[in-house]
């Protein structure tokens, strides 16, 4: 009974000894954000960064990569080799975040526009071939007209991708036969015209195979 005792008072020491030390997170000494404080000469309890500190993952030192500019003007080259991969990276980023306004064409009449929101310039005008690459990534970043930026959603290596999918848009809208490879051209005769709605353009003799498709018979 007596050493039951005794190590009830030792456990009851250690709990108040413990209880003593004892303290709380939201009772520890520190400062409230922007509050006035006495401690420092300007009375400001939030102090300024340390010269020369950089957040973690904010150390820019490639400027061009993430403006896209020179000084003060947008330039007008890659930052990283243009791949196969970087493209079908800039075609999908471009389908998800550019497509509802500029269309997959980039003619300026995406789903949103044709529900009444401002139509922007299509990519294939001459300013816009004319302008640099960096230009695509500045607007991107930055926003222009009723253009919001887009630099929260999508990081900038994306943003370059995307950057240079556009340039392969405006190509392919206004190529010729001449800037295919030799060994990529396809024959004429296995060529198929489809004109637009109104555009005048008449097609040329389809194959009995593609009649009977278009008028919806079978064939044998």
């Amino acid at each position: 009974m007596l050493k039951l005792r005794k190590f009830s008072g030792l456990g009851l020491l250690a709990v108040l000894a413990l209880a003593g030390c004892r303290q709380d997170m939201h009772d520890q000494p520190r400062f409230k954000p922007l509050a006035k404080s006495d401690f420092y000469a300007d009375l400001r309890s939030e102090r300024p960064q340390a010269e020369g500190t950089v957040a973690r993952g904010q150390y820019h030192e490639d400027t061009y990569f993430y403006s896209g500019k020179i000084g003060s003007d947008p330039g007008d080259y890659m930052p990283f080799p243009v791949t196969e991969d970087v493209l079908a990276r800039g075609q999908q980023r471009f389908n998800i975040y550019c497509a509802p306004c500029h269309s997959r064409v980039g003619d300026g009449n995406g789903m949103i526009v044709q529900r009444g929101y401002r139509h922007p310039p299509s990519y294939h005008i001459d300013r816009l071939r004319k302008a640099p690459i960096g230009y695509f990534f500045d607007v991107m970043t930055n926003g222009f007209g009723a253009m919001p930026d887009y630099s929260a959603q999508v990081p900038p290596r994306d943003r370059w991708c995307i950057a240079a999918y556009i340039r392969a848009l405006q190509l392919s809208q206004n190529a010729t036969s001449a800037d295919v490879p030799q060994g990529q051209k396809i024959p004429s005769d296995n060529l198929v015209f489809r004109g637009e709605p109104g555009s005048g353009a008449t097609p040329p003799e389809m194959a009995p195979a593609e009649q009977a498709s278009e008028k919806g018979e079978g064939t044998k």
